[in-house]
């Protein structure tokens, strides 16, 4: 993607795989915040056990501890745009975070304004 990250960002892993039981490429990112508290990630929603097509953006809040929580804050159809909701959602986390005390807050207010609200 040609937009750069948030300064406080950083991309972990980027990978593009075939399926065995399909012929389209697929696509699969991870983000962290510099905090180490949040990782946001895009994948096929089908990665997580979920039937619905196309792509996903979940976020965990202190990945890798006991305590771990990932929730899916979006699903829409293609990795692209999937990519520029995940980016809006760093910039909007990165704009209210001011510490560990207000993970939770920054994760709500991103999340809150990046869900699909019909």
């Amino acid at each position: 993607m040609d937009a750069a990250l948030p300064t406080d960002w950083t991309e972990k892993t980027r990978r593009s795989y075939t399926p065995a039981d399909s012929d389209r490429e697929m696509e699969y990112c991870t983000y962290r915040h510099e905090s180490g508290d949040l990782r946001v990630k895009v994948a096929p929603a089908s990665l997580d056990g979920d039937d619905h097509p196309g792509y996903a953006l979940t976020t965990t809040s202190y990945p890798g501890l006991e305590f771990a929580e990932t929730t899916q804050v979006r699903t829409v159809l293609t990795f692209d745009r999937c990519e520029r909701i995940a980016r809006r959602f760093m910039d909007l986390f990165s704009a209210r975070y001011d510490g560990p005390g207000s993970l939770e807050d920054a994760l709500e207010y991103a999340s809150e304004r990046t869900r699909d609200h019909q």
